[in-house]
């Protein structure tokens, strides 16, 4: 196995701001894996429909993780989280039950 695959090795821990709520995580994850792991599964809702959206594809082909980070609208599978950064879900953001 190569040196840089371990598992359960994370990086430092750091506060995310989801809808102004704080979300704890980890240096290294994607937004996405981070909400994910938050048990935060809805991250958008359809235009048309309004149907809820999540992660989809996680490496940016499918944009169904389209959010606002930071302010611009990104995919959240490709933005690495970093302390303080702030994420808009487009009030779908409760926990999924």
């Amino acid at each position: 196995m190569s040196a840089s695959l371990r598992i359960g090795r994370r990086g430092p821990p750091v506060v995310i701001r989801v809808d102004g709520e704080p979300v704890p995580c980890f240096a290294g994850e994607s937004v996405a894996a981070a909400l994910f792991a938050a048990g935060r599964r809805r991250l958008r809702k359809s235009p048309g429909a309004g149907e809820p959206r999540g992660a989809f594809c996680l490496m940016g082909t499918c944009q169904e993780c389209a959010i606002r980070i930071d302010g611009r609208i990104q995919p959240a599978c490709l933005v690495e989280v970093r302390d303080g950064l702030a994420v808009e879900c487009r009030g779908a953001s409760e926990p999924a039950g």
